[in-house]
């Protein structure tokens, strides 16, 4: 918590934030998510207006998959155009997803007559290769495909493809942990000076270090891990994770259904232990704001809707996580 002073002998509190957004924050296509991201920069800069510091992490699952499709398309149409690795699929969708909302966030920011900047940093995020992820890849990107189309495409490229759900197959790669995001120095420097920072976008380009130097690695880190590990090492205030959904459920779905408006750590590993928070949507949530807020000192974590994050903050809706 820091103090910023406002006229002779007043001050006010201030709270470093990172936001991680979710898909729903987003779009599938460029013209949808120019139009998404409008009310996404509202609600952002709802939270700067109250004078915080804030540090915007993004997913990228769409966009990436989109850009890795069309890449994947455009060689197979034509041998000159070559296979654009997945490393460099992500960088792409880090500037195109941070071009659109610094669009967005720089016009509400000048229609409210608030004097900030903001940009984009494209983000590295090392990995260890000798994660257990690398041993067994679950994530599932790219376009479907039949199994004939599959099996020849694994055996050209030694990639990995499953069924997906009955409706084809898919590549599968890791998803290993993040353990050290490159570019921390700067991301901080451009905070510290007052701007709004876009960073670690998709959860960050994973990359392992080399005896050559850094190498990007085919793999896509979970972003909610990537946030929590940036606002540790930013000493964030808040990790405000949002979503979909406007509080944590119990029971999700079945007619016991309970919205959670506080857990403590201890009652979030219980529930964990019971199973109540699906492995694909609001577990890692979940499993990132504990992490948090167990590594900082009077940290808190929220999970809220995007529209809500301001009211999540003045405990008016969402559900916070403490210790």
């Amino acid at each position: 918590m820091k103090y910023k002073l406002y006229g002779k002998g007043k001050e006010t509190a201030v709270s470093r934030i990172v936001l991680a957004l979710g898909g729903n924050a987003l779009g599938n296509t460029p013209t949808k998510q120019l139009e998404l991201v409008k009310d996404t920069s509202r609600a952002i800069v709802d939270i700067v207006e109250q004078g915080n510091e804030v540090i915007i992490v993004h997913g990228n699952g769409p966009q990436v998959g989109m850009i890795h499709l069309a890449m994947e398309l455009a060689s197979s149409e034509d041998e000159k155009i070559p296979m654009m690795p997945y490393p460099e699929c992500g960088a792409m969708s880090q500037g195109y997803i941070g071009y659109h909302l610094q669009q967005a966030i720089g016009y509400e920011l000048e229609i409210r007559h608030i004097n900030k900047n903001v940009s984009t940093i494209i983000t590295q995020v090392i990995v260890d290769e000798k994660d257990e992820a690398f041993n067994n890849p679950t994530k599932p990107i790219g376009r479907f495909y039949t199994k004939e189309e599959a099996e020849d495409l694994a055996a050209s490229h030694g990639a990995i493809y499953v069924e997906d759900a009955g409706r084809g197959y898919r590549r599968v790669v890791a998803s290993p942990s993040p353990k050290e995001i490159v570019e921390l120095p700067t991301v901080k420097q451009l905070s510290d000076l007052g701007n709004i920072v876009i960073t670690v976008g998709g959860g960050g380009i994973p990359i392992i270090r080399t005896k050559k130097g850094p190498k990007g690695v085919m793999a896509v880190i979970d972003k909610d891990k990537s946030a929590s590990l940036l606002a540790k090492e930013l000493n964030a205030d808040v990790l405000m994770i949002l979503t979909a959904v406007d509080k944590v459920c119990l029971n999700y779905g079945k007619e016991n259904e309970e919205k959670l408006d506080c857990m403590t750590v201890g009652e979030a590993a219980k529930y964990i232990e019971e199973e109540q928070f699906a492995k694909g949507s609001m577990l890692p949530k979940v499993t990132a704001c504990i992490d948090f807020v167990t590594s900082v000192e009077n940290g808190t974590a929220y999970i809220c809707a995007l529209s809500d994050a301001k009211n999540a903050l003045e405990g008016r809706t969402g559900t916070k996580i403490v210790k």
